[in-house]
């Protein structure tokens, strides 16, 4: 839109007036994306600033004009610069109470956490076939809620099979060994989430919790790194390395498909066009290095999966016969092209929904 203002009057008085001046006089100012327009004469009552009769003509026209430029549109302009300029500014972190719940996610925007009512996890129970990992993390997990040296933990392997169930297991397992309950002011274990995409500001939220009596498992889903993405070195620094280094209340668990966190094509381009190829190898491999507990997890058997699916009936108690469940389990398995705890747990959601058996995924 236009932002107009002219001035529209007689000509001077004189001699001379009729030649050199036409009939009537325009003075104009267009500005543009303005969202108003407005035309204003010598006589106008509305404009401020002491206006007086002596800003007649073309000159006094101009004057006004500047005036009400400043009143309508700059205005508005440096409202909008001012609103830009907030919103780009660090958000003041959000005070939470950590005793609210057992888990957390980590909300960079309001630069705060966001209490989990109900966590989704399997029961400890329904985790078959990868029973080493699961000694493993508990017993890590478990030395460190009492305060004990433990490492960070690494969970990588076969999609669909319990990496990230397991690390919520874990949790819920030590809370209950340890007797913890959130709400009682007391120490206690919490799960504090993080998305892949907010990496960058890990280091401000262990900074809100340094401090805390509580101690927390960070914890990040399906963790890994692309070629052109760098913010794995400020993982890196917060890991190990870094001046401050790892808050003694936290500890670090992801999981990813990938075992060194980044694509195998990137490592092997590394290798192949660097001046000195074991360093730069060595550069993109040296995050994984920070995770002391490396737990990989690999494509189940047969048995295995029906182990699941049994498990899976016998905790939901859902009434069907074994050959059938076999025989089902199997061609669902089939069309799925896999095998794995994600199939399983899919195939029991569908046997569930035409058994009209409702099923608690709470844990």
């Amino acid at each position: 839109m236009l932002y107009q203002l002219s001035y529209s009057g007689k000509p001077r008085a004189g001699p001379d007036a009729m030649k050199r001046q036409p009939a009537r006089q325009t003075a104009c100012i267009v500005i543009a994306s303005a969202p108003v327009q407005r035309s204003i004469t010598p006589r106008d009552e509305n404009l401020s600033c002491g206006v007086t009769s002596r800003w007649h003509g073309p000159r006094g026209a101009l004057k006004r004009a500047a005036m009400i430029t400043a009143d309508h549109v700059l205005s508005p302009v440096l409202e909008r610069i001012a609103n830009a300029l907030e919103a780009l500014a660090p958000r003041a972190a959000t005070e939470t109470d950590l005793d609210a719940a057992e888990a957390f996610v980590w909300n960079a925007d309001a630069a705060g956490f966001t209490p989990v009512a109900h966590v989704n996890r399997v029961p400890l129970g329904l985790l078959q076939g990868i029973d080493r990992a699961v000694g493993q993390l508990i017993d890590n997990t478990d030395r460190f809620a009492r305060g004990l040296p433990a490492n960070n933990a690494l969970l990588w392997g076969a999609r669909g099979m319990g990496k990230s169930s397991l690390v919520k297991a874990s949790h819920a397992e030590v809370r209950r060994r340890l007797g913890l309950t959130s709400g009682t002011g007391k120490a206690d274990l919490k799960l504090l989430e993080i998305h892949r995409e907010d990496i960058s500001t890990l280091p401000r939220a262990l900074h809100m919790i340094r401090t805390s009596p509580h101690r927390f498992i960070v914890f990040c889903d399906d963790l890994s790194f692309d070629r052109d993405d760098t913010s794995y070195k400020s993982l890196k620094a917060v890991l190990e390395g870094g001046i401050e280094g790892r808050p003694q209340n936290v500890i670090f668990y992801a999981t990813s498909n990938r075992r060194h966190l980044m694509p195998r094509d990137m490592v092997e381009n590394e290798r192949a066009t660097a001046i000195n190829p074991g360093e730069a190898v060595e550069e993109k491999v040296s995050l994984s290095d920070r995770f002391g507990l490396w737990l990989g997890f690999h494509a189940c058997s047969q048995d295995h999966y029906l182990a699941m699916v049994r498990a899976y009936v016998a905790h939901y108690d859902l009434a069907i016969g074994d050959e059938e469940l076999e025989r089902d389990a199997l061609e669902w398995a089939m069309t799925r092209g896999s095998r794995s705890g994600r199939v399983a747990s899919q195939y029991i959601q569908d046997l569930a929904g035409r058994l009209g058996r409702p099923l608690d995924t709470t844990g």
